[in-house]
């Protein structure tokens, strides 16, 4: 535990990065291996670099249903994880069978090959017949459309950051007749992720590529250059590589600029940073995090399922538009940090609760949902209206030093990094994941 009245360099800053996981994520770590690794095969039944399945017939590139007794799934799985190199396959429906049942995706090496990709943990699949994704789970969640006959369905990692890999948060994309339907975040088991198709119906057919192309690499290269993908909300901000610089007017307090992530903070990476390049008029700068469709005009703190520390007074604000004194004011230079301490048993699946409006999933369908509501959006006291969801601390510091803690109740859906300015002026440098080298 953190003693109140110590004071924290930025090395001991990065020592509480090893330490925490350590202390914190013991228990959920080995869940999720006890987890993984229920109902899967064994080491011995798993051949290096050969692929595996049952109930599907091989001929080739081809693959199709083979009806059984127990009228069990049958399900593909590649030899090979997708790599940086190899990052994308597709699987084209010949024929779509009685029920169409047919799910594309990515599983873990030992996944049992008598479910569905998605239907377990660590996978997840884009299933024809009804359009939804399945991730860790049984019960699919709205994501595209349906599949018939001739339509292609693909699956990859961008993988855009040196350190995504086995073992990391990876972003999970699905295509359909070559167009991107959507991306998620999932965690990569140890091994990697592999290529899957499963199928559950008669007269079920498709051609299976593993050398598919998928031309993602001018993405990532625009994601090197100016950061977009990272951000699903830029309100009056100006992203310019790591760069943001408030374009509002700056005239009233609903001239907010606003700055969401795209990805909540998690168990890997839980914390931020942003340096005041310029304070502007009056340095009306907040770090903080909030609930997933935060109001655009309104700082991170002001509105329920938020919490932030603001630059110019050094009041933290909890869900309220009254904030209560906590830290130094902060000027040119300064650097200001953020993160979240989870509880030992947090499960970012439950925990967050993955509803329709699922933040680790972004396709269209659901970007065009905003709660932008502001009615009944302030609540008095600075109190969340849920009480009952799990508990995380949420820290705060300023140029290496731990400022101090709140506990809140973590929104469904996560808490996600989001960075508010209110005058002319105004740039800060932001740092998503700078505790990992």
């Amino acid at each position: 535990m953190l003693a109140r009245s110590n004071i924290y360099s930025h090395e001991n800053l990065v020592a509480m990065e090893i330490r925490y996981p350590n202390q914190f994520m013991h228990v959920f770590r080995h869940h999720q291996r006890i987890h993984q690794d229920a109902g899967q095969v064994r080491d011995a039944d798993v051949e290096a670099g050969q692929p595996r399945y049952a109930n599907i017939s091989v001929d080739g590139d081809i693959l199709s249903y083979s009806p059984n007794d127990r009228f069990s799934v049958g399900l593909y799985v590649a030899g090979e994880p997708l790599t940086p190199e190899d990052y994308y396959f597709e699987v084209e429906i010949l024929d779509i069978g009685s029920r169409g049942t047919i799910g594309v995706g990515l599983v873990p090496q030992r996944y049992p090959l008598d479910a569905q990709p998605g239907w377990r943990a660590f996978s997840v699949g884009f299933h024809a017949d009804d359009g939804k994704l399945y991730k860790a789970n049984g019960f699919g969640k709205p994501f595209g459309t349906k599949s018939q006959t001739g339509d292609r369905i693909g699956c990859g990692i961008k993988f855009s950051a040196p350190e995504e890999g086995p073992g990391q948060s990876v972003k999970v994309f699905f295509t359909h007749n070559g167009k991107e339907v959507g991306m998620m975040m999932m965690q990569a088991p140890a091994r990697g992720l592999y290529p899957a198709v499963g199928m559950h119906s008669s007269g079920e057919e498709v051609r299976l590529n593993l050398e598919a192309e998928w031309l993602y690499e001018d993405l990532v290269l625009m994601a090197v250059d100016n950061g977009e993908e990272d951000w699903s909300r830029l309100h009056d901000v100006r992203l310019n590589g790591t760069t943001l610089e408030y374009m509002g007017r700056g005239k009233s307090i609903h001239d907010v600029g606003l700055a969401q992530a795209r990805w909540p903070l998690d168990t890997t990476y839980h914390y931020f940073e942003i340096e005041i390049m310029d304070p502007g008029e009056n340095c009306y700068i907040a770090i903080g995090v909030a609930r997933r469709n935060y109001p655009h005009h309104r700082h991170p703190g002001w509105n329920k399922g938020s919490i932030a520390y603001h630059a110019d007074d050094g009041k933290i604000f909890v869900g309220s538009g009254v904030g209560d004194p906590f830290g130094p004011r902060c000027h040119k230079g300064d650097i200001m940090g953020c993160g979240i301490l989870f509880p030992p048993d947090y499960d970012g699946e439950t925990d967050s609760d993955l509803s329709p409006d699922d933040p680790d999933v972004h396709n269209d369908m659901i970007d065009d949902f905003s709660d932008d509501s502001d009615e009944d959006d302030i609540i008095p006291g600075g109190r969340f209206l849920d009480q009952n969801g799990t508990k995380v601390w949420i820290f705060f510091t300023r140029n290496g030093k731990m400022i101090g803690k709140k506990q809140v109740p973590i929104p469904k859906g996560g808490f996600f990094p989001t960075v508010g300015m209110l005058s002319s002026c105004e740039k800060v440098k932001i740092d998503l994941r700078p505790l990992t080298g």
